[in-house]
C-alpha cells in the first residue's frame, strides 16, 4: 500500500489516464479503477467498494449538469432506473458487507462482472445513428424496474453504477443513445450516493474497516471528472472500434488476472 499523500496522488493521475481510455469507449472508468485500487492502492476489502463509488459521485454531476443545461434530463425513464437502483445498491451493500468481505471472494466477484462487459467491448460495434423507421422493443416499466434493481445490487457489490450495464440495454432495445445517457447517469449518481450512504452506516454496526477511504475517493474522482473531459474532446479523433477493441482486451485481461487469483 502506497503512503498517504502517494496514495492520493497515484489515485488522481490513475483515474484521469483510465477516463481518458475509457469515456471514448462508452463505459464509466470506475470498473477498472476498483482493480487498481486493489492491486495498486492496496485499499481494504470491503471499503474499496464504497470508495468506488465515491469515485462517481464526484465525477458525474458535471456531466448531469451539461445534459441538464442541453434539456436532456433523461424524464419518465430517469426515473424508473433510480426507482430499480435505489433499493438494489442497499441489498448489494449489505450482501457485499456481510457476505462477501473476504478479498479473494471478490476476486471471483470482479472477474465475473468485467468478463462480459470486456467481451461486450471487444465484440460490439458502436450503434449506428437512429433512423426514424428504427423499431423500438420496449422493455414494459415493470420488467425495466427490476433489472434496474439487478444491476444497481451488483453496483452495491462491485462499486460501479448501473449505467455502463444499463445503457448498451437499453440502446440494444432502440432507445436514442440521447435519452439513454441522462437518464443512466442520472442512475448512476444516484446508486453511488446512496451505496456511500449505505456503507458508512453499515460502518458503525461491522467491525473493520467498511467505510469508504475519503481522500482517495475524492482524488479518484476529480482526476475521472478531468479525464472524462478530456476524453469526450478527443473522442471525435480517435477510431471508434479500434478503441472498443482495446478497451475490451485491456477488461478482458484484468477479469482473467482476477479470476485466476480468486481460484488460486
Amino acid at each position: 500500500m502506497l503512503e498517504p499523500g502517494w496514495s492520493e496522488a497515484a489515485a488522481l493521475a490513475a483515474a484521469g489516464v483510465i477516463a481518458v481510455v475509457a469515456t471514448p469507449a462508452g463505459v464509466s472508468g470506475a470498473v477498472l479503477l476498483l482493480p487498481f485500487q486493489v492491486s495498486v492502492l492496496g485499499t481494504p476489502s470491503p471499503a474499496v467498494t464504497p470508495t468506488n463509488l465515491l469515485y462517481n459521485v464526484v465525477a458525474t454531476p458535471a456531466a448531469l449538469y451539461r445534459y441538464w443545461r442541453q434539456g436532456q434530463t433523461g424524464g419518465r425513464l430517469a426515473l424508473v432506473l433510480v426507482m430499480g437502483t435505489l433499493p438494489g445498491v442497499i441489498a448489494g451493500s449489505v450482501i457485499r458487507v456481510w457476505l462477501l468481505p473476504g478479498a479473494v471472494v471478490f476476486d471471483v466477484v470482479v472477474a465475473t462482472v468485467l468478463g462480459p462487459l470486456g467481451i461486450w467491448l471487444a465484440l460490439s460495434r458502436p450503434a449506428a445513428p437512429a433512423s426514424p423507421a428504427r423499431r423500438v422493443r420496449r422493455i414494459p416499466a415493470p420488467a425495466l424496474t427490476g433489472l434496474a434493481a439487478v444491476v444497481g445490487c451488483v453496483g452495491g457489490i462491485y462499486g460501479i453504477g448501473g449505467g455502463s450495464i444499463l445503457a448498451p440495454i437499453l440502446i440494444a432495445s432502440g432507445r436514442r443513445a440521447a435519452q439513454v445517457a441522462p437518464a443512466a447517469l442520472a442512475s448512476t449518481f444516484v446508486t453511488s450516493v446512496a451505496g456511500v450512504v449505505t456503507f458508512v452506516i453499515l460502518s458503525v454496526y461491522r467491525h473493520g474497516l467498511v467505510a469508504p477511504d475519503w481522500p482517495v475517493g475524492i482524488a479518484l474522482g476529480v482526476g475521472g471528472l478531468v479525464g472524462g473531459y478530456t476524453g469526450a474532446r478527443i473522442q471525435a479523433r480517435l477510431p471508434d472500434v479500434l478503441i472498443r477493441r482495446l478497451a475490451g482486451i485491456l477488461v478482458i485481461a484484468v477479469s482473467a488476472r482476477y479470476l485466476w487469483l480468486g481460484l488460486l
